[in-house]
């Protein structure tokens, strides 16, 4: 029997406002309610924060179908879509991650060659000497150090300039503007305007490309401009998502898991004193699924009617799939509230699922297994500078990780 409970134009009643809060001295776990509202069924209403009542989807099984399934958009401005926060009327789109196939097919074709696992994987050795050359730099310098500052941030921000064509003295503008874009309590003018900011400086780039082409992601996008594949705006719509994707969430990735690391030091002598290519591996994908700093939901919208773990998601119903929690389902992942470097957890969803997953998985993969095995082995005593309850944790972003990460050795 399908339940259509909780269809459009109902209110049902204690509903949770959604995003929930994590437990105080629980920062890497999700949030209990959200992880009751899993125990209650694989799909559960929350509020948000217009007072619309969406699906919050926690089962991993149901999640992966929805992520899949042709009959849910990913586009923002359809009616249902369950926004972050109030879109202001010209807001811009944020390029093909927020369209549906076949156009988000046909732009995303054009950026796929450059990740590519084989391309990818002829980068480790560049990848190498940015993680060597940050790490003699942070050892020839004082401390104790900030680990966002000194290593986790620049790090991917080096790897994604030189991919794209981007010059990394921007950086400092492209990074204070992410953060502003990606703060979910931020007014939504400021983060239209930090978008903005970002498209312009992307179209800028775009022009010079065009002008003078190189060897790099932004100039392979100007060809098809050139050829009329392409409009100038999409391609820097692209830039500025490739920009900041390619940065803030592996930066997070690296702090964030550092940290898990060093408050699990059994696991962080494991990885440290293994030279096996497969543990580092396995450890990378642990902590993706361990952390999942994607912590507020893949947003939907239904266009038809769907049946689906007994109930009826209806035509126009918002979705939030919760990857966090679907990658603690113990129906999945044996004793999930463990981190164990060890386990094969190759299947979790940090990245997504279906057409839409992550593009820039392979690279993300590489940045992490390089930082992930030489920067406890280089530094092998490195330790917290402050106590975990003094660390600023990133509750009030779209990416989970923290401020700032004070280390020593």
């Amino acid at each position: 029997m399908t339940s259509t409970v909780g269809s459009v134009g109902e209110t049902p009643a204690g509903v949770p406002h959604f995003p929930m809060d994590r437990a105080a001295g629980c920062p890497f776990d999700p949030p209990p309610v959200a992880v009751a509202q899993r125990k209650e069924a694989p799909l559960t209403r929350i509020r948000m924060w217009d007072d619309s009542t969406p699906w919050l989807v926690t089962g991993y099984a149901e999640g992966r179908a929805l992520l899949a399934d042709p009959r849910v958009s990913a586009d923002m401005k359809r009616p249902g879509y369950p926004l972050q926060a109030p879109l202001p009327p010209d807001a811009p789109s944020a390029s093909f991650i927020m369209l549906d196939d076949p156009e988000h097919a046909r732009l995303r074709r054009m950026v796929t060659a450059p990740f590519a696992i084989k391309r990818v994987a002829a980068m480790r050795p560049a990848v190498q000497r940015i993680v060597d050359d940050l790490i003699d730099n942070m050892l020839a310098g004082p401390k104790p150090v900030d680990l966002v500052e000194a290593f986790a941030l620049p790090m991917p921000s080096l790897v994604i300039c030189q991919l794209l064509g981007v010059a990394y003295g921007d950086h400092d503008f492209f990074q204070d503007n992410s953060k502003i874009l990606i703060k979910r309590d931020n007014d939504p003018q400021e983060r239209n305007d930090a978008f903005r900011r970002l498209l312009d400086y992307l179209d800028d780039l775009m022009g010079e490309k065009l002008a003078t082409p190189a060897d790099d992601v932004l100039s392979s996008l100007a060809v098809r401009v050139k050829a009329g594949e392409l409009t100038r705006h999409e391609a820097a719509q692209m830039g500025v998502l490739l920009l900041i994707a390619g940065h803030e969430t592996t930066a997070n990735m690296i702090a964030l898991g550092t940290l898990a690391l060093l408050e699990h030091p059994t696991q962080l002598a494991l990885l440290r004193d293994s030279d096996d290519p497969k543990l580092v591996a396995s450890a990378v994908e642990e902590l993706l699924r361990y952390l999942n700093i994607v912590h507020n939901g893949r947003r939907r919208v239904a266009l038809e009617d769907i049946d689906i773990a007994g109930l009826r998601v209806r035509a126009g119903d918002g979705l939030v799939i919760a990857n966090d929690i679907a990658n603690r389902d113990p129906g999945v992942f044996p004793e999930p509230d463990r981190l164990d470097i060890e386990r094969d957890a190759r299947q979790h969803v940090a990245f997504g699922f279906g057409v839409h997953q992550c593009l820039g998985q392979p690279l993300a993969r590489l940045e992490l297994q390089v930082v992930y095995s030489t920067l406890y082995r280089r530094v092998p005593t490195l330790r917290l500078a402050a106590d975990i309850e003094q660390i600023p944790f990133k509750h009030d972003g779209g990416v989970y990780g923290v401020y700032e990460l004070p280390v020593t050795w």
